[in-house]
């Protein structure tokens, strides 16, 4: 079901689309209707540069559980991204 909820963050990072890569400074996550996955509803993550027009934008569409199963796989990673604690610390 559509929750009609968008959550927005702001974000660093670069996405890549049909006219190359482009930096993206935030992500809108929500719970709709799909438009291409086959399925009734998806969580759909659109990754965007609002200052450079509609064109720079990344869509994904994954179903609730691809969509879990990403995020378990990126919590997952992110650990190797920490530095190492200090002795005695």
């Amino acid at each position: 079901m559509c929750t009609y909820q968008t959550v927005r963050v702001a974000l660093e990072g670069s996405g890549k689309g049909q006219g190359g890569w482009f930096p993206v400074s935030v992500a809108s996550v929500y719970f709709d209707h799909s438009v291409h996955t086959p399925a009734d509803h998806t969580l759909n993550v659109d990754f965007l540069n609002p200052a450079q027009g509609p064109a720079a934008r990344v869509a994904v569409e994954l179903s609730a559980r691809g969509a879990r199963q990403l995020a378990e796989a990126i919590l997952a990673a992110l650990p190797a991204a920490d530095p190492p604690a200090e002795p005695g610390a």
